[in-house]
């Protein structure tokens, strides 16, 4: 019966995130699932990403945690249109599903919104199962979780496009090899964009910006 209902679940996720994807196709808006660890980063890169393109494109954001709005709170300033999630009032603390998705985007003006960012919930293991109807998924991972994570984790890194190597301004203060951690990135997922970033710094955030400008362009020459 367990399994049964969890079949169900994933089920149901998968057909709803296809619709998400035909939302998304047709009004010509790009939609980042933004994961990682608690503390990776994920915020901050957020901010950085919008507060380097919201001159030229027009975001919304659908902020998940288990509880509390604090990280919407601190993206307020942007002022763009923020949906919050509480994981916990669902039942399910985890993850971000693709029901609560299409939910969010019924609620925003889809005609003036280029971009939707998901920061999914603080995780690396269960938003990798669940499909959202995005058009990338990017990993945050942070210089002191150390080099193992992609092995460690892989259905995370082998689901998604591009990579986040946060905190590169601690480098050296650790024992840490970015040799190594590369080529675990690359042993999951030879495809993976690799970026080196400081949120303390601003290194490396103009590229990962380009790089999401491109994709939004493509997505509305699509």
């Amino acid at each position: 019966m367990e399994i049964k209902i969890l079949k169900d679940i994933l089920n149901t996720n998968i057909q709803v995130s296809s619709e998400v994807k035909s939302i998304l196709a047709e009004k010509k808006i790009f939609m980042i699932d933004m994961m990682g660890s608690p503390g990776s980063g994920k915020t901050a890169t957020i901010d950085k990403i919008i507060g380097l393109l919201k001159d030229k494109y027009k975001f919304a954001l659908i902020e998940a945690d288990v509880s509390t709005s604090r990280d919407s709170e601190r993206l307020a300033g942007h002022n763009i249109p923020i949906i919050q999630i509480e994981t916990n009032l669902f039942g399910r603390e985890c993850h971000v599903e693709s029901t609560w998705v299409k939910k969010c985007l019924e609620d925003f003006d889809l005609e003036s919104i280029d971009c939707v960012i998901i920061e999914n919930i603080g995780n690396l293991v269960c938003p990798a199962e669940f499909e959202l109807g995005d058009d990338i998924r990017i990993v945050v991972l942070s210089i002191p979780e150390g080099e193992d994570k992609p092995v460690k984790y892989p259905v995370m890194f082998n689901t998604s496009q591009a990579v986040i190597l946060n905190k590169v301004d601690l480098l050296p203060h650790l024992q840490y090899s970015m040799d190594e951690v590369r080529n675990n990135i690359k042993s999951v997922n030879p495809e993976m964009e690799i970026y080196e970033t400081s949120a303390v710094t601003g290194q490396g955030f103009p590229e990962v910006a380009g790089y999401i400008s491109e994709k939004i362009q493509k997505k509305k020459r699509s």
